[in-house]
């Protein structure tokens, strides 16, 4: 998901010939195997080279990010990945000509990187072993995260995570006609509890990960790594966290115990955060809708999300509004002793 407002989104000439050409004009020689993998924001392969192990191959959405901005994203994974925290870079290579290490390439028009193919499965988030193990190395990753602020790469804010979404959906007709009235009265509701919060409990901003979901965590027998750093961004070092919690009121508590427990053999966590878990949930099922809603004229989201733009998935999307608004309303997640 992204802020910018731009919206090229034309993959039409990234055909297999055109993956292979890219990936082989870095010294990369291809067995001609490519492999689509699930990504909808950017494109991305697995392919095939002859005598080694498969790279893989991310081709970034026309118009979505800056040069910096990527360019910024790729430093800090690049970053953690050096002082030995699971997470995955891109694959760095001597430009010929500069001697200069590079790690965003341009072929035909496409910026990619390629990174070293890891497998592994997604953690099991009831397992507080497991999330222990999550915490502590959520709590290295933020401990380099807060030296320091991105500057090209956004903030996580009420503004592009709830205004420009609940605009944009607005402005371009998404919202059957019958439920925009109700749409407008919840998220004016949600608007108002979040921006409360957030003068309540101004967070710290911090390097993140940004979209730290389980799909975005593989887990082998030797542990988790950390991949997918495309929505990296300054934010609240509880957005980070929150989205690995699950199940009902008292289960999550427990999971967030276990989560803080091993942060902070890494790095300090302010408590007052915890205010900011459903703020935080609000923000990001507006926002979800919204880029659903700005990716529509790709034609890779019809197939991928045909239940969307019903009537049935908007009348869903108040009704999980309603719910979160009264969530809001309840005393916020505690850490006991």
């Amino acid at each position: 998901m992204t802020d910018n407002t731009e919206e090229i989104q034309d993959y039409s000439r990234l055909n297999p010939d055109a993956v292979i050409n890219a990936v082989e004009s870095k010294g990369f020689f291809s067995d001609a195997r490519v492999l689509a993998l699930n990504s909808y924001e950017n494109r991305v392969y697995q392919i095939g080279i002859e005598d080694e192990d498969p790279i893989i191959a991310k081709f970034y959405r026309p118009g979505r990010w800056t040069e910096e901005q990527i360019l910024e994203e790729h430093t800090f994974s690049q970053e953690l990945h050096e002082l030995e925290i699971p997470a995955i870079p891109p694959i760095y290579l001597e430009d010929s000509s500069t001697t200069e290490r590079q790690s965003l390439f341009v072929y035909e028009g496409y910026r990619f990187a390629l990174y070293k193919r890891r497998g592994g499965r997604a953690p099991e988030l009831t397992d507080l072993d497991q999330l222990y193990w999550l915490g502590k190395l959520m709590g290295r990753i933020h401990a380099i995260g807060q030296t320091k602020k991105f500057q090209y790469r956004p903030t996580l804010s009420i503004k592009s995570f709830i205004t420009h979404p609940y605009d944009y959906i607005l402005e371009h007709k998404f919202m059957p006609s019958l439920f925009i009235e109700s749409y407008k009265a919840i998220v004016a509701d949600i608007l108002q509890h979040v921006e409360s919060n957030y003068q309540k409990f101004p967070p710290n901003l911090i390097r993140l990960h940004g979209d730290c979901h389980p799909g975005n965590i593989l887990w082998t027998d030797n542990g988790p790594h950390f991949v997918d750093f495309d929505d990296s961004r300054n934010g609240p070092a509880i957005q980070d966290l929150w989205m690995l919690l699950s199940g009902e009121r008292s289960d999550q508590e427990k999971q967030l115990r276990e989560i803080i427990d091993g942060y902070e053999e890494f790095c300090d966590f302010d408590r007052t955060e915890l205010n900011l878990i459903e703020s935080l949930r609000s923000m990001r099922i507006i926002h979800y809708a919204g880029w659903l809603a700005k990716r529509w004229t790709d034609p890779a989201f019809p197939r991928a999300f045909p239940w969307f733009n019903t009537e049935q998935f908007w009348g869903e999307h108040i009704l999980q509004l309603k719910e979160q608004l009264a969530i809001l309303q309840e005393p916020p997640l505690q850490i006991y002793p």
